[in-house]
């Protein structure tokens, strides 16, 4: 075999390796649908904790079609989400799978996916234009879906790891300070917070009129409209200046086209002793080093939502969901913050902490 030329040596063996990790994604790519399916009819909370059951009884618990359900009990078998018993013909939701599909709230990870796969023809043509494709122009399973995604990760770290790292901050919202959050989405982060510092006052931004609309609407429902104030705003125009004590980013920073103009907007707006904490998607500096599974969700979701939101807005610097450590400093820095450091880590998230 030769292409251009260039003789190739054809090693079948390797070619065979490649084809069977092939097989696995296209298992996975399909069954993603189903998790999607299986999420929304409520059959991963229908079998959790209620033992084996046969296809005809989680029919039966879930108001569906026998049929379906026992080809989706089969594809979840076959991708070890269930267990299957062949003696008697009924299928499990073991305890660790259920914890994950209905606790940690894994099925928002595939609903991000399915807002992929629907948005693929405006990606593929922002390909060939480089322009942008700004975040509300994305499916709505989107917005959903990080939110679900993101949220139970909040809700491990920030209280318990996250904020006790950065100096001083606990003690000051415990106090009652003044508290940002910009990028809020759906406001998970926002009236976490708010929860665990009842003396302190909330505010969240977000660009996206619908997301801001459905965060207001939560907090009333938890009962914290009086303390959580959300807006619709930018990040290099939200309310200031010199007005909060903890400004907080998540996941958001490398989505913005100027994130350097948004930083010199954040460092006006704290007061002098206040922080920025900036939350970032875990990655190492140098490219290579990210060539890993945690690397390969994060670089395709850069491809298909971060890096076209940031060339969809003003200067486009498109810094990537693997920006790593290195870049988020130098943006902080010359944007003139003074303090720069990592804060706390997990597999998922680096966490920094900037400062006048």
């Amino acid at each position: 075999m030769s292409t251009t030329g260039t003789a190739l040596q054809f090693d079948e063996s390797k070619f065979m390796a490649f084809m069977g990790k092939a097989v696995g994604d296209m298992g996975a790519a399909m069954h993603g649908a189903l998790v999607v399916v299986g999420d929304k009819l409520g059959l991963y909370k229908a079998m959790a904790g209620a033992g084996a059951l046969s296809s005809a009884e989680l029919a039966a618990k879930t108001n569906t079609h026998e049929r379906y359900v026992r080809e989706w009990l089969n594809a979840n078998a076959a991708s070890g989400f269930v267990t299957y018993d062949p003696a008697t013909q009924k299928y499990e939701l073991p305890p660790e799978q259920a914890f994950a599909l209905t606790v940690q709230d894994l099925p928002g990870a595939f609903h991000i996916i399915s807002a992929c796969f629907k948005d693929a023809d405006m990606i593929t043509e922002a390909f060939r234009t480089g322009k942008g494709v700004g975040w509300h122009e994305h499916d709505t399973c989107l917005f959903a879906g990080t939110e679900r995604f993101f949220r139970p990760n909040y809700q491990n770290y920030l209280l318990s790891s996250w904020i006790p790292a950065l100096e001083g901050v606990a003690k000051k919202l415990e106090a009652g300070g003044s508290v940002a959050d910009v990028g809020c989405g759906h406001g998970a982060s926002t009236i976490l917070m708010a929860k665990a510092f009842p003396k302190s006052k909330f505010f969240g931004f977000d660009y996206h009129d619908g997301s801001i609309a459905h965060a207001r609407e939560t907090a009333k429902a938890e009962g914290l409209a009086e303390q959580i104030t959300f807006e619709t705003a930018a990040a290099k125009n939200f309310p200031g200046p010199a007005r909060y004590d903890f400004v907080a980013f998540f996941d958001c920073l490398h989505d913005m086209g100027d994130p350097t103009g948004a930083a010199r907007h954040v460092l006006s707006t704290l007061k002098p002793d206040g922080t920025w904490m900036i939350v970032e998607p875990f990655a190492n500096d140098k490219t290579e080093e990210n060539h890993n599974p945690v690397g390969r969700i994060y670089y395709s979701a850069s491809t298909m939502l971060c890096t076209p939101a940031s060339l969809s807005q003003e200067v486009g610097a498109a810094l990537g969901a693997q920006a790593g450590e290195a870049r988020i400093r130098k943006v902080v820095t010359d944007a003139g913050f003074k303090r720069f450091r990592r804060a706390a880590e997990t597999p998922f998230n680096l966490v920094f902490e900037a400062r006048p």
